[in-house]
């Protein structure tokens, strides 16, 4: 399916899209596949962003209260929520599991210092670790100019120690291509006992990249994933150093 498969004549309903002006793809559960080849995005480097807040219900309590006790508020603009020190307690991570064409297997995360590599083997690259949920998120880079070398990768989200869960953050994963529309994934599903989140698989299929909508949250960790999705890793419990703010 191309990116713009839905501005021809008769194709309206293929996938919902972005306007102009935003110029996106939102992969949901009715629509939640796109294909970077028949875009010419298969090459290059495609850039993969987690992004997250804190939902607004849950900074300041209720609206309504507040407006009952200060009925002026009413009268101000609305406060934007955004990153800050609101949310130092969320720490969301990004990682990738790989699978490559000559049978290597692995993961690229932020627990162990497995970051990977953009120019050789997996061909994937974590940029770091964003503990704070400052404006930039995490990055990770895949390099698509290695497409054969791939044969499936899944990226996928999960909660670190004892952070709140995924019901009380809104978080986007925003994959951005070396040409046409940006494609987002939002995890938006109330889970409120989930640790973490399939969220998009990107796989070669006879030669063709395609980009599937997964969003699949399960109440353990990356080896809860692994079995699900059939990867065969071996797993242990990692910990992060201590960070001074």
């Amino acid at each position: 399916m191309g990116f713009f498969d839905g501005l021809r004549p008769g194709r309206a309903a293929d996938f919902d899209s972005g306007s102009a002006a935003t110029n996106a793809i939102e992969l949901t559960k009715r629509h939640s596949q796109v294909s970077l080849t028949k875009q010419d995005a298969a090459t290059g480097h495609l850039r993969i962003n987690l992004t997250w807040r804190m939902r607004t219900s849950d900074i300041g309590g209720s609206q309504r209260e507040s407006l009952l006790r200060h009925p002026f508020k009413a009268l101000r603009p609305p406060e934007v929520i955004g990153h800050s020190q609101s949310m130092v307690n969320v720490d969301l991570d990004l990682g990738c599991l790989y699978e490559l064409a000559d049978g290597t297997k692995g993961v690229v995360q932020p627990l162990g210092g497995l970051l990977g590599d953009v120019n050789a083997p997996p061909y994937v690259k974590l940029t770091g670790d964003d503990r704070f949920g400052s404006g930039s998120g995490e990055t990770m880079y895949v390099n698509l100019d290695h497409r054969d070398a791939i044969k499936r990768l899944l990226v996928f989200v999960y909660i670190y120690d004892q952070t709140p869960a995924f019901d009380r953050t809104h978080a986007i994963v925003t994959l951005y291509p070396s040409n046409g529309p940006r494609i987002e994934i939002g995890l938006d599903e109330r889970h409120p006992q989930a640790r973490s989140c399939a969220v998009v698989m990107i796989e070669n299929v006879k030669g063709e990249m395609l980009v599937r909508r997964e969003v699949r949250f399960v109440y353990g960790f990356q080896g809860e994933l692994d079995r699900l999705y059939g990867w065969g890793l071996q797993w242990g419990r990692g910990y992060k150093t201590k960070v001074e703010r």
